[in-house]
């Protein structure tokens, strides 16, 4: 037991976000007292205004000041305070298989949803998991319990990667699965349909759901640094290409230039929060520096 948590939980990275909230960026909806703004009103925590009195309200919230001041009776209103429930979404397909240790995508996406769970669960909010590659795979129901994050470690070392990816489909899936306003984190390459994945977006953002997109992609990926003949495999494809990178960097980086500034545009268009994640950092700098940010622009808000 011990030993699976390890492989995608490190200590090291633990303490470097310890102290990092993970706070929603607009209002939530949960069904216990937490640390998060909801978006109902009520009696508790924090005034936000009053409204004037109907029969049935309780006297205790009345404001006396306001009735000597104005002759009419008015009540205080407070916003509620509430948990949230985060869901996160993980690629568990062929793509996902590029790399090597701790650098290949899909166990970097492993550990990392296992540490934002992990952080999730220590500030009493819930948590779930769903994967999926052409079409959704496992899921582990929602929990705030720290017995969660190994429900979830056991669901993550069962996945075998080797089925193509359809991102907006599934998105879509998703979206019909969960009918609150709550938060949807996303961890894949997003090598895919462009066009299918912002129609699920449009609907995720239509429920208000905050959604963030983590685009996980190795350095190679990224820089194509790859020296003499060498053989590519497609990992979806049944194809193979022997070639000279020299001759097809320029292209090639053009080419995901392309593919990230479209990507970009459209979480920007849907007002999703898009990070592009090199696995060849370490994932507890990668981390620690985006929960860092995330808090400023929450406060900021």
């Amino acid at each position: 037991m011990s030993s699976l948590l390890a492989r995608y939980l490190d200590p090291e990275v633990l303490n470097q976000v310890a102290q990092q909230p993970i706070d929603p960026q607009g209002l939530v909806i949960g069904n216990l007292a937490g640390a998060h703004k909801s978006p109902l009103s009520g009696f508790a925590v924090e005034f936000a205004g009053h409204r004037e009195y109907v029969p049935g309200d309780e006297p205790k919230h009345v404001d006396w000041r306001v009735y000597f001041n104005r002759d009419k009776l008015f009540v205080k209103q407070y916003e509620l305070e509430t948990n949230y429930v985060c869901h996160l979404v993980l690629d568990v397909s062929a793509s996902m298989r590029y790399g090597e240790g701790v650098q290949q995508k899909l166990l970097y996406a492993q550990r990392l949803v296992s540490t934002l769970a992990y952080s999730i669960v220590r500030q009493s909010d819930k948590v779930s998991l769903i994967t999926f590659d052409d079409r959704l795979r496992a899921s582990v129901p929602p929990s705030n319990s720290l017995s969660q994050v190994l429900r979830m470690t056991h669901r993550l070392d069962e996945i075998q990667p080797v089925e193509k990816t359809d991102v907006g489909p599934c998105l879509e899936a998703v979206a019909g699965r969960i009918g609150r306003r709550e938060i949807v984190m996303v961890f894949s390459d997003f090598l895919g349909d462009l066009d299918s994945l912002e129609s699920a977006l449009q609907r995720l953002r239509y429920s208000q759901h905050e959604v963030i997109l983590f685009q996980i992609m190795h350095h190679d990926e990224l820089a194509f640094e790859f020296d003499g003949m060498v053989r590519f495999i497609g990992l979806e494809i049944p194809e193979e290409l022997l070639t000279q990178p020299r001759d097809l960097r320029r292209a090639y980086l053009a080419a995901v230039e392309r593919f990230n500034t479209r990507f970009e545009e459209i979480a920007l268009r849907n007002r999703c929060e898009r990070v592009l994640l090199d696995t060849g950092r370490q994932l507890g700098e990668t981390l620690a520096d985006y929960l860092t940010q995330r808090l400023r622009q929450v406060r900021r808000r």
